[in-house]
């Protein structure tokens, strides 16, 4: 048949299941935007920054079981998404970006929006393409598609001129082949190392389980919970890990790293082998290498071969999909017990609590997460930007509901918070979600609040007001002595910020009325701000200093007992 490229475009999408698209239109895309009414399957959403548009996908995709999908104009319009696609390639998103560019002969002549946008965000995408000829835009739709989803998921974009979206071609669906012969991803463990893993396992007095963000992108929370059950292995989950297995479970120990529980970070200390598991060894979980797991040996899964031996050695290495390895190895583990080590884990709970807040008349933002956590029962999706906000959501809300915590992770955007609530929400409309924000986080995208209001998104936001950059300011507290350089800033009056975009606002400024305060944001059918003026300098623990190991850890002041400087904790 014969079809415009832009029409080719929606085809496509079609086909590849896409049945929302985030965007913000331009001249260069607006032939793709002047199409999409003929496709009604296609619901797009009007953004009010590319930004968004970009986080608005990445939130969407991990929720769902779908690639997320964003378009942006030429110039400033594709430049604006490269924050967004840096964070969903950092965290390992399925994403596809299609972004107008000029007309091929006007390109590299300094036109009026042109950027070399391929150039731009190569090294912020798995894979990008510049469409040149209009009868390779079904193939560049499918490949693309076929690159985000597979193996280890990331962002591609895929630059289309404005012209090759009005050129006339014939489209057949049914001869659209992929043409990717240099790239297949390992999916399945190689069974050598697989029989050695389950050696070590066999072997091991100590062992850990380290749960990363791989778990959740392979759907394999049974498979993880299957080994550490049948193993008797305590489960620790990173950051990006956290509701990748339920942390009411008896061999649920919390999070690890710098902001990790004081308990999970002497287990890793303690351990004698570690079972990373879809995770990256990230500086924010090892801290020192050279002084992190001294005593273990490690076996490391994860899809991505350059992961493997990056930041730490591994005694096996594991490469494929998670699902599928674990599968293997749970059919070779053996029955175990670690009665001494699940039972000196719950002791080391007793002495170094982490989920302590302490009982006076402040309004703590701690505080606030567990009222969250109490009123939905655990049962909603919690998103987070990055900062203070992010470190009390992953500590206080307690998450037992698969896939349920979304969050910048490797990038640690601010402002991620807002647009990646909106996609999360469209992606799961059934279920309750809560926007946790920093006050500096949220300025950065708010003006995204016209976006949820106009299509009604029940989203609720829990504004943290501090009027700090909360964990820049807690640095400057620990290693500057409070010289608090630009971290205090002003706020707006957020209420009066929600009624101006026709939205239910409070504020709440005393303890006791946090919980009802809660209770009405989640009774109102439609999206609510609350704005909860905390404690401007309330400080998050425990802590490991950037660069140093668990023998440096910071714990939380407590009753008859100073900030701890943990210099003995391998001990």
């Amino acid at each position: 048949m014969k079809l415009t490229g832009a029409q080719v475009v929606c085809e496509s999408l079609i086909r590849e299941d896409v049945d929302v698209i985030f965007g913000l239109l331009g001249g260069a895309i607006l032939p793709l935007y002047q199409t999409l009414p003929q496709y009604p399957q296609l619901k797009h959403i009007l953004v009010r920054h590319e930004q968004a548009a970009a986080h608005a996908a990445d939130g969407y995709a991990r929720v769902t079981d779908k690639v997320g999908v964003c378009i942006a104009t030429s110039g400033p319009g594709a430049t604006n998404l490269v924050t967004g696609l840096a964070n969903a390639q950092m965290d390992s998103v399925p994403m596809v970006a299609i972004t107008g560019q000029v007309p091929r002969k006007a390109i590299g002549k300094d036109a009026f929006q042109e950027t070399d946008v391929q150039g731009v965000t190569l090294p912020v995408t798995k894979h990008n393409y510049l469409v040149m000829d209009p009868n390779e835009l079904a193939r560049t739709i499918k490949e693309a598609f076929h690159i985000a989803k597979t193996g280890r998921p990331g962002p591609v974009l895929v630059d289309i001129p404005k012209d090759v979206l009005q050129e006339i071609v014939d489209y057949d669906p049914e001869n659209v082949a992929i043409d990717l012969p240099g790239y297949k991803p390992h999916l399945t463990g190689d069974p050598t190392q697989i029989r050695a893993a389950a050696k070590l396992i066999s072997e091991a007095k100590r062992p850990i389980i380290l749960a990363g963000h791989g778990v959740i992108i392979s759907r394999a929370y049974a498979e993880l919970r299957e080994l550490a059950e049948k193993a008797q292995i305590p489960v620790i989950t990173t950051l990006l890990g956290i509701s990748s297995f339920p942390e009411d479970h008896v061999l649920s120990v919390g999070m690890p790293g710098m902001h990790g529980m004081a308990y999970a970070n002497i287990a890793i200390d303690r351990s004698d082998l570690l079972i990373a598991i879809g995770m990256r060894f990230d500086d924010r979980v090892t801290g020192r290498i050279s002084d992190f797991a001294p005593r273990a040996k490690v076996i490391h899964i994860d899809i991505d071969p350059a992961e493997i031996d990056k930041n730490v050695k591994a005694t096996v290495p594991l490469v494929g999909d998670v699902k599928n390895v674990l599968v293997q190895l749970n059919r070779l583990v053996t029955n175990k017990t670690h009665l001494d080590w699940v039972r000196e884990i719950e002791q080391t709970k007793k002495e170094h609590p982490s989920h302590l807040i302490p009982e006076n008349n402040k309004l703590l933002p701690q505080y606030v997460v567990r009222q969250i956590w109490e009123a939905t029962k655990g049962n909603s999706i919690i998103v987070t930007g990055v900062g203070q906000h992010q470190m009390w959501a992953a500590q206080h809300f307690f998450y037992t509901k698969p896939g349920s915590f979304v969050t910048s992770g490797g990038l640690g955007t601010m402002g991620f918070e807002v647009p990646a609530a909106m996609g999360a929400k469209v992606g799961r409309p059934h279920d309750t979600v809560w926007s946790i924000c920093g006050d500096g986080g949220f300025q950065m995208t708010l003006q995204e609040l016209a976006t949820i209001r106009e299509h009604n998104i029940d989203v609720k936001f829990a504004i943290f007001n501090n009027g700090f950059h909360g964990m820049v300011r807690q640095w400057q507290e620990f290693f500057y002595k409070k010289d608090y350089v630009e971290t205090r800033f002003f706020n707006p009056d957020f209420v009066k910020l929600a009624e101006a975009y026709d939205m239910k606002g409070f504020r709440v400024t005393e303890r006791a009325k946090v919980r009802d305060t809660i209770e009405k944001a989640m009774a109102h059918k439609g999206p609510v701000l609350v704005d909860f003026v905390v404690e401007s300098e309330e400080n998050v623990y425990p802590m490991i200093p950037a660069g140093t190991s668990v023998k440096e850890m910071l714990e939380a002041p407590m009753p008859g007992r100073e900030l701890v400087d943990h210099k003995d904790a391998s001990t």
